[in-house]
C-alpha cells in the first residue's frame, strides 16, 4: 500500500529547511540509517534549492512537494512551474550553471544523483520543471 504526503510552499530560500525538514520526517516511515536519512535530506534540499532559485528566481511561486513510501522504495517528486530548463542534459552536467554571476556551483543534479538512486528530470521552457527522485531504504539491512 502507498503512503502519499503532497505539500506546497512559498518559493522562499528559507522554505528550504521546512522541505528537508519534512522529507526527513516521511522518511522515518523507513526506519532508515542516519546516512539514508541524510542523503534523502540533501537531494531534498538541492532539488528545491533548484526550484526556487533557477525555477523562479526573484519572481516567487510555489514549489510542489510529494512524498511517496510503497514497499522499501522513496519516492520524492519535487515540482516548479517557473522557468523551466532549455536544454536538460546540459543542465545535468556537472560544474554547469545557468547563473554564473550568482556563484552558483553547477553541482545541484550531480548531488541529487549521488545521494539517491535515481534522477528523472522533465521540464519545458515557460512551463517548469518537474524533479522526480527515488531511493530504496533499508536495502543493505
Amino acid at each position: 500500500m502507498k503512503n502519499i504526503l503532497k505539500t506546497s510552499f512559498p518559493a522562499l530560500t528559507r522554505n528550504e529547511a521546512l522541505a528537508r525538514g519534512v522529507a526527513a520526517q516521511f522518511c522515518m516511515l523507513f526506519d532508515p540509517t542516519v546516512e539514508e536519512l541524510s542523503d534523502v535530506r540533501t537531494a531534498v534540499s538541492e532539488a528545491v534549492t533548484n526550484a526556487v532559485i533557477h525555477g523562479y528566481g526573484q519572481n516567487g511561486g510555489t514549489v510542489f512537494m510529494e512524498l511517496c513510501a510503497e514497499g522499501d522504495l522513496l519516492t520524492v517528486t519535487v515540482r516548479d512551474e517557473g522557468r523551466g530548463i532549455e536544454d536538460i542534459e546540459l543542465a545535468r552536467r556537472p560544474f554547469y550553471t545557468s547563473m554564473p554571476e550568482a556563484e552558483r556551483s553547477g553541482m545541484g543534479f550531480s548531488v541529487m544523483e549521488a545521494f539517491m538512486d535515481s534522477v528523472d528530470v522533465l521540464s519545458e521552457k515557460g512551463r517548469g520543471t518537474t524533479v522526480i527522485m527515488r531511493k530504496r531504504i533499508g536495502k543493505d539491512g
